[in-house]
C-alpha cells in the first residue's frame, strides 16, 4: 500500500517538474522579471514554453529554440492552452486543476505581498529612492501638465508645496 502512494507521489513530482506553458498574446521575453530589463526576444502568441519558475507577477520561462527569460505572468496559460470540451484529461488531469486553480478558459493570476519576514529583513536603498525621486515632477511642471490637460483643481493643494520644500 505504501509503494504504491509513493509512486503516485513520484507521478506528482514529475508531472510539477516540467509544467509546460502558452503564450496568450505576442509579448516580450526579459532578462530578469521587471518591465523596464533588456529585452533578449519577442514571443509569439500560441508558443509552447516550459515554466521554470515564478517570481510576482512573472514567469521565467524556456523556449523550445532554448531561449530563456521571463514573461508577464498574465500572458501565459499554465497547460497546453486547449481546452477539451469532452471533459478528458487522463490520470494528470486532476493534477493540473490542482495546480492552476482553474479549469476550462479562466485564467486567474495571484500576486503575493510581502511577507512578515520580507519586512522585518528590510534594508533601505538609497539608489532606488534617488531612482524615485527623479520622477517626481515640480510644482510648475504639474501645472503645466494640468492646463494642457484643461485640467483645473477642486480644492486647494497648497500643502504638496509643502512637501516640495522638504525634499
Amino acid at each position: 500500500m505504501k509503494r504504491s502512494w509513493w509512486i503516485g507521489l513520484a507521478l506528482v513530482a514529475s508531472a510539477q517538474a516540467a509544467e509546460m506553458g502558452t503564450v496568450l498574446k505576442a509579448s516580450e521575453l526579459k532578462q530578469k522579471p521587471f518591465s523596464d530589463a533588456a529585452k533578449v526576444a519577442e514571443v509569439g502568441d500560441k508558443t509552447s514554453v516550459e515554466i521554470v519558475t515564478r517570481q510576482g507577477a512573472w514567469i521565467q520561462v524556456k523556449t523550445r529554440d532554448g531561449q530563456a527569460g521571463w514573461l508577464k505572468m498574465l500572458n501565459v496559460r499554465t497547460g497546453s492552452g486547449e481546452t477539451k470540451s469532452d471533459g478528458g484529461g487522463g490520470l494528470l488531469a486532476g493534477v493540473s486543476l490542482f495546480k492552476t486553480g482553474s479549469s476550462g478558459t479562466t485564467v486567474t493570476t495571484g500576486v503575493k505581498g510581502l511577507s512578515e519576514d520580507d519586512l522585518r529583513n528590510a534594508q533601505p536603498n538609497p539608489a532606488e529612492l534617488a531612482k524615485l525621486d527623479g520622477y517626481a515632477s515640480s510644482s510648475d511642471e504639474a501645472a503645466k501638465f494640468a492646463k494642457a490637460g484643461k485640467l483645473s483643481a477642486n480644492r486647494d493643494l497648497a500643502y504638496l508645496a509643502k512637501s516640495d520644500k522638504n525634499r
